[in-house]
């Protein structure tokens, strides 16, 4: 199946969520947090002085925003302004990227662990899979009230995140395992039980898993950071579906009138730079047979 543009003139897309009858992203180098109606109209939601990555909400309805270079998570308030939510500086290494936010208005961010772009020009990517491979990062906790602290250490780049299990679940992205990880989530936002969801070829044609969503049968669709698709994978690995996309994948979202449309934000690469100079990137679409 191949999908089709969406929307395009996005510099670089991520932070994908169905959220209010619209697809939400943010762009890196554009500053700003945008929706797309199903029909692919776009409205600008927030601007902020950083680049904005992954993207929640609290229980009353208020955006949450991550500031990936300051480190920083910010609320857009009921009048429009985007002010300090939770200070993630001496938690984060490196940039702060993707989010989660659970029913209960707990945000859990990854971050880097470690310049990418700098590592690749000057080892290649295949380091990233070897052992000991780059500096690993923690998975951050923001409580409600902007409290923040290490809710798990140590993983490999985490990155996109989803609830399967009626929301008992947390499945976690890690790009340079390549796999997902999966956590038991507590009601009081507590991660216990890591343990392994799917594990993914490092050979190529390789998996790496950037955003990932959720469908109804408890599988995840993954944004393929180096390959031109996105991947429906069963719990242990199993490739059960692929959508090829124009672009390198970074991140997808499941929503429209019966949750079966699929968006992924699609970019040349993923460099910085030329991410900055460029605004080839797009929403690319696809039909699917399972609803979110």
């Amino acid at each position: 199946m191949k999908a089709e543009p969406f929307v395009r003139g996005l510099n670089f897309g991520e932070g994908l969520r169905w959220h209010g009858g619209r697809f939400w992203y943010s762009d890196f180098h554009q500053h700003r947090v945008s929706s797309a109606a199903p029909d692919g109209t776009v409205r600008i939601e927030l601007e902020i002085d950083d680049r904005p990555s992954g993207l929640g909400w609290l229980p009353d309805g208020r955006l949450l925003v991550v500031a990936m270079v300051s480190q920083r998570l910010l609320r857009r308030e009921a009048d429009g302004r985007a002010v300090l939510h939770a200070d993630l500086k001496g938690v984060a290494k490196f940039h702060a990227n993707d989010m989660l936010v659970d029913r209960n208005g707990n945000a859990f961010i990854g971050c880097f662990g470690f310049d990418l772009d700098k590592f690749i020009e000057e080892h290649g990517t295949a380091p990233l899979f070897a052992e000991p491979g780059p500096p690993t990062a923690p998975i951050m906790r923001v409580t409600p009230d902007g409290k923040v602290n290490v809710a798990s250490p140590g993983h490999k780049f985490p990155n996109g995140m989803a609830l399967v299990d009626g929301g008992r679940t947390l499945v976690v992205a890690e790009c340079f395992i390549p796999g997902l990880t999966a956590f038991d989530l507590g009601a009081d936002g507590s991660l216990s039980n890591r343990r392994p969801w799917a594990t993914l070829s490092k050979d190529p044609p390789a998996i790496v898993p950037d955003g990932i969503c959720a469908d109804s049968e408890g599988a995840v669709w993954c944004a393929n950071a180096l390959g031109r698709e996105a991947v429906r994978i069963g719990k242990g690995g199993n490739i059960l579906e692929r959508v090829e996309t124009s672009q390198f994948a970074y991140s997808c979202a499941l929503g429209g009138p019966d949750g079966r449309q699929l968006v992924i934000a699609t970019a040349p690469n993923s460099n910085a730079v030329t991410g900055a100079k460029e605004a080839k990137g797009l929403l690319e679409t696809a039909r699917v047979s399972v609803p979110a």
